[in-house]
This record gives C-alpha cells, sequence and structure tokens, in this order.
C-alpha cells in the first residue's frame, strides 16, 4: 500500500511537472511571437523557457540523467506544442501582447517552484536550499527566455513581485511537510499560493520597493 501511495505521489510530480514545462514552453513560444522571431527562433525560445529552470535545478542538486532526458516525452511535446502554437498565431492572426504572456508565465511559475522544492526535499536538501531550488526552478526559464529576446528579465524590472512569490509559495510546501500534510496537498497548495500571488500582483499592480535616484 505505502508503494502504491509513493507511486501515486510521483505520478502527480511528474504530471505537475509536464505541466509546468508546458506552461512555460507557451509563455517562451509568445514572447518569440512578439518579438517577431523565425520558427527556429520561436523553438528555441521555447525550450529554453520550458528547460532552463529544471536543468539549472537539475546541475545544482547533480541529478543525473537531466528531468527532459530521462523523460523524452517532453522534448517531443514541447517541439509539438511550438509547432501548433505557430501554426495557431499564424491562421488566427493573433497579435500577442505582453499581458497575454503573463498568464501561462505565472502557472509555469506556480508549477515549476513545486517540483523544484519537492525534489530538493527527496535529496535531502536544508529547508532553504529546497526553496532557493523551487525559486531557481520556476524563476531561470523566463530569465532565460527574457535574455534571449533581448529583454531586461521580467524577475528583475517588473517590479510587481515575482521571485518573492516563488519564496513564498516555496515556504507554504516546506511547512505543510513539516506538518506531516500529504505530499499531494502540499505539491497543489504551493502551485496555488504562487501563481495565485503572482496573478493577484498582477491583478492589483503590487509592486516592490524600488531604487530612488
Amino acid at each position: 500500500m505505502l508503494v502504491n501511495i509513493q507511486s501515486w505521489g510521483e505520478t502527480l510530480r511528474l504530471l505537475v511537472e509536464l505541466a509546468g514545462t508546458a506552461a512555460f514552453a507557451v509563455s517562451g513560444v509568445l514572447e518569440a511571437a512578439r518579438k517577431k522571431l523565425d520558427a527556429v527562433g520561436v523553438c528555441v525560445v521555447g525550450f529554453l523557457t520550458a528547460f532552463g529552470g529544471g536543468t539549472l535545478r537539475d546541475l545544482l542538486l547533480d541529478q543525473r540523467p537531466f528531468f527532459w532526458v530521462a523523460h523524452v516525452e517532453l522534448l517531443w511535446g514541447v517541439m509539438a506544442l511550438c509547432v501548433l502554437a505557430m501554426l495557431f498565431l499564424r491562421e488566427h492572426h493573433f497579435e500577442v501582447t505582453e499581458k497575454a504572456i503573463q498568464w501561462p508565465d505565472a502557472l509555469g511559475l506556480g508549477l515549476f517552484t513545486a517540483t523544484g522544492v519537492h525534489l530538493a526535499l527527496d535529496a535531502q536538501m536544508p529547508m532553504l536550499v529546497a526553496v532557493l531550488m523551487g525559486l531557481i526552478t520556476g524563476v531561470f526559464g523566463g530569465v532565460l527566455r527574457d535574455m534571449v529576446c533581448n529583454e531586461v528579465p521580467t524577475a528583475f524590472r517588473d517590479h510587481r513581485p515575482y521571485a518573492v512569490c516563488a519564496f513564498a509559495g516555496g515556504w507554504v510546501y516546506v511547512g505543510l511537510g513539516l506538518l506531516d500534510a500529504p505530499g499531494w496537498l502540499a505539491l497543489v497548495v504551493c502551485v496555488s499560493v504562487t501563481a495565485g500571488l503572482r496573478l493577484m500582483a498582477l491583478w492589483r499592480n503590487w509592486a516592490l520597493p524600488a531604487w530612488r535616484v
């Protein structure tokens, strides 16, 4: 019975990682389309956004093989998503705005933060390190996306909480773990808190303190 519960929990984590990969891939494709990149550029930005944060996490945790090597279906899925998104945008003449990118980006932030914290705790990392691994997993893909698209990363220039949301969501995951909450509940609540805080920040236009010159 314990094996079945653990197996179910691992399946849920993989589903969350899959959803996060898809959400970030969409945000990458939309940003590349907004910058009017060609088909190769769209795919490169989509792949960097989808896999950048998880790859850095696996490097820091010394996890081998990387998550996208162990699950090659993620590569095929992102490739198909990039192609379908390009066809859809072209056929429907969809005008991509910065606001359109914020929704999948917020969802990907929440999903990847949860998986990052989960894997770090599984690797017996200290709580603060686990929270930072969640933050890195959730933020770094978007940083790579913006850098490749010649933008100052949203995480640094937006002033509306971004990395702070991932940091808060990571501590929620850790706190629920300390309370012996089920793993699936910690994952779901972490995703909800992280993505919810980011969307609330966008809706209410919350802003972090900025340098005053």
